[in-house]
């Protein structure tokens, strides 16, 4: 494959979907072709079924091919599922010359200091990300590269997950034969497809609704804040109106996409669906005020968790506000009135995200929908991998006649990133070895 194609791989708990992306000359990234497949074998976002799992990726992947004519070999998978979780860890190290500036070393030697703290058995840290800096006691500092100082102290974000359930997901890529180009956290994909970077600079909350987790992710001042995996998502609602309303789930499904609402108050008493029944018995008839009641009840308790999360991080105190509220994005976002349950709920700003922010603009409708926010996220993540691999490559070849203020602006960047990379090699290596 070319290096301005790539792949997203979004293994979700409803759906998988392949989708092919290549930047134009513009920077702007068009869909090439796009393959899903309904997911078997994960279950709130964690894979139980192996076989059934590569089963799906398979016809996902040949799905995309077949739309694009393009032949898919390295893709970039997204994490996310119940096992995710986040917290605040603050370190610090003492240099031993404080003569010379503080370059990426210190900061590599206090990130690794990071990735000693003791976890959970079985957990493992997937990415560690620098808030801000304090050198000497001077507090506040966005990039510490260069600055003269003793000790050198940090507040991190440190998101943690379990690696078996990384290492399956690896192996079920693996096993559809494809190449593992990348890893990347679900919510930060998401993100990056539907958010601005005015929106994250003023602070936002980016709420990610899929069908078996509900992923959030908060930013303020262009940083990654806070995330966390809420273990429920649009299936649950789906599952509570099939109890409700004692029908199949398929119909329970359809009667939430076509008729479902989170606010009971608008639907009037009078307004009824039918439903067939069940082999030569009676139809069903269902009010829709009873729909919206049974949706909302439920949705009422998943808004709840997330704004839970939104003051865990801090929203309510002046200095963390988040101005530019909240962006539902992914499949259930798509629920008639949500926005304005949202806005009651948590009194914040609300609207819809679109993964529109870095697509070309003739791209199809279809593309542009909540539902393949995290997709479109991840394959803007591979072509980003992408164009990091050229710029190493024309930098080793060009490295004798670099002047050294070139070296300074290229080099914070690409460390950065480097912690799912090196998460990545991981699991490659394990894969490799566990034959």
């Amino acid at each position: 494959m070319e290096h301005n194609i790539a792949v997203g791989l979004d293994i979700g708990t409803t759906k998988i979907v392949a989708m092919i992306g290549r930047k134009n000359e513009y920077g702007k990234v068009e869909i090439l072709g796009i393959g899903k497949s309904k997911s078997l074998g994960v279950h709130r976002g964690v894979v139980n079924n192996i076989t059934q799992t590569i089963q799906s990726i398979q016809q996902a992947v040949q799905e995309a091919e077949a739309s694009s004519e393009i032949k898919i070999e390295g893709i970039t998978v997204g994490i996310a599922g119940q096992h995710i979780r986040s917290l605040q860890h603050s370190d610090y190290i003492t240099r031993s010359n404080s003569d010379l500036v503080i370059d990426e070393n210190d900061i590599d030697r206090l990130i690794n200091q990071v990735h000693k703290l003791v976890m959970l058995p079985g957990e493992e840290i997937i990415h560690v990300l620098p808030q801000e800096y304090k050198v000497d006691g001077q507090a506040e500092i966005k990039e510490p590269i260069g600055m003269y100082g003793g000790r050198l102290e940090a507040n991190f974000h440190v998101v943690v997950g379990q690696v078996s359930s990384i290492r399956n997901i690896g192996r079920c890529v693996q096993s559809a034969g494809l190449k593992l180009e990348g890893i990347t956290l679900e919510p930060l994909a998401s993100a990056n497809a539907v958010l601005s970077q005015e929106e994250k600079e003023a602070g936002v909350a980016l709420i990610d609704i899929g069908g078996g987790t509900t992923d959030l992710a908060i930013f303020r001042d262009g940083i990654i804040r806070h995330t966390a995996v809420i273990p429920f998502g649009g299936n649950v609602i789906t599952e509570d109106i099939k109890e409700g309303c004692s029908i199949i789930e398929k119909q329970a499904e359809l009667l939430k996409i076509k008729f479902g609402s989170a606010w009971p108050g608008e639907n009037k008493d009078n307004e009824i669906v039918s439903i067939p029944g069940l082999r030569g018995r009676e139809p069903k008839e269902i009010t829709l005020k009873n729909l919206s009641k049974i949706i909302h009840a439920r949705v009422v308790e998943i808004v709840e968790q997330v704004y839970v999360e939104i003051k865990n991080y801090g929203h309510e105190e002046q200095k963390k506000k988040l101005i530019a509220g909240i962006v539902l994005t992914g499949g259930g976002s798509q629920l008639k009135h949500l926005k304005q349950l949202v806005e009651y709920i948590t009194g914040m700003d609300t609207r819809i995200g679109y993964p529109n922010e870095h697509l070309a603009g003739d791209s199809d409708e279809d593309v542009t929908s909540p539902l393949y926010a995290t997709a479109v996220g991840l394959v803007l993540d591979g072509l980003k991998r992408n164009d990091r691999k050229r710029l190493e490559e024309i930098e080793k070849s060009k490295i004798d006649d670099l002047k050294p203020r070139e070296v300074l602006e290229e080099k914070p960047i690409k460390e950065r990133r480097s912690f799912l990379d090196k998460l990545t090699e991981r699991v490659k290596d394990f894969l490799d070895n566990a034959e």
